[in-house]
């Protein structure tokens, strides 16, 4: 409070206040996760204050979202104002958003605040403060976020010039006292019209001139020559953001400091405006005077004053924090969570990462046993978040120890269908997964369809086919080695992406699908004439040298059939090392975001540990293999690369070609007539050109596949 007496006293400023708006913390944390990463450089930002008043509550400078910039740049030096919005007007500021919480302790605020101070200063002497007057409220901003916990720790400083001495005040009294009606109609109305203008709305320091007709004007700062006028009343204007009674704001500091500075007055009236509803409120406003008395120095711009301003924290100067984890939306925040990892990653180790084609890829994952749910949580970490689920199976009570979507739940009364279970405990663990649960059987060789169910059984290879025409990667992952067939040969007719993960005891494969043979890098024509020839189970060599990657059937003999017939129970269900399908399913995905990041995408070359070619060191993921072959039982892996076999009964152009010409007939006669593949590719013709060399082919290979038995 400032006391009255007849010798006058120290005239004492109610300090500024501060408050941030939620949407600039989250504003600021998309900026710090997707643009800033480690850096830590001064950020202009823009706070937001108006004259508004209310008897107890002050108008506190707000920073709102649109305070940062829209862009980080060399070229962007200021945030993002709102020009001729008369409820905010602007005031330039400084951000120093630190790394770490004991870097935001460890800045030197004392010389902060004198950096900025000097730049008050320096605009007062140069008269950028009379021109652009807003430059008086200059602010400081420091902070830490901590987006682990969506807690921000931040410190507000408004530097203000220290008047060595102090101001004193001689009077002060509301407005409505000191002007005379007439004056004080003609200032409001004055006042009001200068608020209302686009061009001053935000110009928050001005001369109000009355003529000794009681007219009142409304001028700028560099109109003050001009109103040195015999009988004139001059008082000094500043949009004031304090409530109180007896005390100015906070602004005035430096506005007394460049009157004093440009223009050398030793005695100033001032008018602290305020307004209620929006109007000029004289009766809230306050008219003063004060006496200021400084050295030559001052005039001169010989020294830099002393400079106060950091914001009290219930009385006390530290810092504040706010946590905004209980206040947010708890799917907004599960989002921000979830893709933190990701963008941390962007910041030193991969600044390549391209987290749009991740989180807009629509992944098909065929089985949801143990493979797929392990898959499905593995594209989750990756950002992914359109999954469709395919499987026919329910939930027994021996999953849910080895399928990690699962509870015991999902497996009472009968068992919930593994697809619709497992999008509901995706959805659980992320609200914002775009997940689809489909429950279907996948039409296979070895298994021939009666006739009365071919119906049916065409039904669901249309769908089959659409479901893989509207997704951009398939995973197979089912329980059979035959039921991956149609889905292979539907993903090389439309060349999707494909990856193939299989386990046996102690051993797994993982394996990404060559491109199709109709695919615009391959002379098709080339590669479906030489199809029948001679021991045509050899790829093809491009015309560029280069040969087209193998799928899962490329190196079988035989055609797919029935594996599970005649089996015993440990064969017909997966009997693997529990720490296999983790390890497997985790390669599968780092093979599909290696495509999606590699220059040549589906079209990349196999590499291998040792590979010079194609400057596999240059790629951000490192190299992309083909095949990945693990065991445990040694914990040994490698990388393997296989081509395409123009007698593929899955993938060759020859199988391919048949499909597109004869459809649905197809399909059925290769599921009831497996021969017919073996016939049409020409390893018929293969295996008995083999068996005049007496030599005895191996059907099958100690690999089997998730949940029932699927060899390699």
């Amino acid at each position: 409070m400032a006391a009255h007496d007849s010798e006058g006293s120290i005239l004492v400023f109610a300090q500024f206040q501060s408050k941030v708006d939620e949407g600039f913390w989250h504003r600021l944390s998309s900026l710090k996760l997707n643009k800033l990463g480690i850096d830590d450089s001064p950020i202009p930002i823009t706070g937001f204050y108006a004259p508004w008043s209310h008897p107890q509550v002050p108008n506190n400078l707000t920073l709102l979202a649109q305070s940062l910039p829209t862009e980080l740049s060399e070229q962007s030096s200021t945030a993002a104002t709102s020009h001729g919005n008369r409820n905010r007007c602007p005031v330039q500021g400084t951000l120093y958003n630190m790394n770490t919480i004991e870097s935001f302790h460890a800045l030197d605020k004392k010389n902060l605040l004198k950096e900025e101070a000097k730049k008050i200063w320096d605009d007062m002497h140069t008269g950028k403060a009379v021109e652009d007057s807003a430059l008086l409220s200059r602010f400081l901003l420091i902070s830490f976020a901590d987006l682990k916990n969506w807690t921000f720790h931040y410190w507000f400083a408004f530097p203000a010039l220290v008047l060595d001495p102090p101001a004193t005040l001689v009077d002060l009294r509301r407005a409505s006292e000191y002007f005379s009606l007439e004056e004080a109609e003609s200032v409001s109305a004055a006042c009001n019209e200068w608020r209302n203008s686009s061009f001053t709305a935000e110009v928050p320091f001005f001369l109000v001139s009355i003529d000794p007709n009681s007219q009142a004007t409304v001028k700028h700062l560099k109109d003050w020559e001009t109103c040195q006028s015999d009988g004139h009343k001059l008082l000094f204007g500043f949009y004031d953001p304090c409530h109180l009674p007896n005390n100015p704001g906070w602004p005035l500091r430096n506005f007394l400091a460049l009157i004093c500075v440009r223009w050398s007055l030793k005695s100033v009236r001032f008018l602290c405006y305020r307004e209620n509803r929006g109007f000029a409120d004289l009766g809230l406003s306050l008219v003063g005077e004060a006496l200021i008395t400084v050295s030559q120095g001052w005039r001169e711009h010989q020294c830099l004053p002393n400079a106060v301003g950091w914001e009290h924290n219930k009385g006390r100067q530290v810092s504040r924090c706010i946590n905004l984890a209980k206040s947010m939306d708890p799917t907004r925040l599960a989002i921000s969570a979830a893709d933190l990892n990701l963008k941390l990653m962007r910041w030193r180790a991969l600044p390549s990462l391209n987290l749009d084609a991740l989180s807009s890829i629509k992944c098909l994952l065929l089985g949801a046993g143990t493979l797929g749910c392990q898959v499905a949580r593995m594209l989750l970490a990756w950002g992914v978040r359109k999954i469709t689920l395919l499987d026919n199976g329910r939930v027994a009570m021996s999953n849910p120890l080895r399928q990690s979507l699962y509870t015991l739940d999902d497996c009472l009364n009968g068992g919930e269908f593994k697809a619709t279970a497992a999008v509901k405990s995706l959805t659980r663990i992320f609200p914002a997964v775009d997940a689809e649960g489909i429950v279907m059987a996948i039409p296979m060789p070895g298994h021939p369809v009666p006739n009365h169910e071919e119906d049916s059984v065409l039904e669901d290879c249309r769908r089959l086919h659409d479901l893989i025409d509207s997704h951009d990667a398939v995973f197979l992952l089912t329980d059979t080695r035959e039921s991956r067939w149609l889905p292979t040969l539907l993903c090389a007719n439309t060349n999707k992406i494909t990856i193939t993960a299989a386990l046996g005891f102690d051993s797994f494969l993982v394996m990404r699908h060559g491109a199709g043979p109709f695919s615009s890098n391959h002379d098709f024509r080339a590669e479906a004439a030489n199809a029948l020839s001679a021991i045509g189970n050899v790829a093809r060599i491009d015309s560029d040298g280069r040969q087209r990657l193998g799928c899962y059937f490329c190196n079988d003999v035989i055609a797919p059939i029935d594996s599970t017939a005649n089996r015993t129970l440990d064969q017909q269900c997966t009997v693997t090392r529990p720490g296999l399908a983790p390890i497997a399913s985790a390669l599968a995905v780092e093979l599909l975001v290696g495509i999606l990041h590699h220059p040549q995408g589906i079209f990349a070359d196999g590499e291998v540990a040792n590979s010079s070619s194609n400057g596999s060191s240059e790629q951000p993921l490192g190299i992309l293999p083909h095949q990945i072959r693990g065991s445990l039982s040694q914990f040994s892996q490698m990388m393997l690369v296989g081509h395409s076999s123009n007698s593929c009964t899955a993938c060759s152009s020859t199988v391919v070609s048949e499909y597109q010409e004869r459809g649905m007939e197809f399909i059925i006669q290769a599921i009831n007539h497996p021969t017919y593949l073996e016939d049409l590719t020409g390893l018929t013709e293969l295996m008995k050109s083999a068996s005049s060399f007496n030599l005895d082919w191996d059907n099958e290979t100690d690999l089997e596949e998730d949940d029932d038995c699927v060899q390699v």
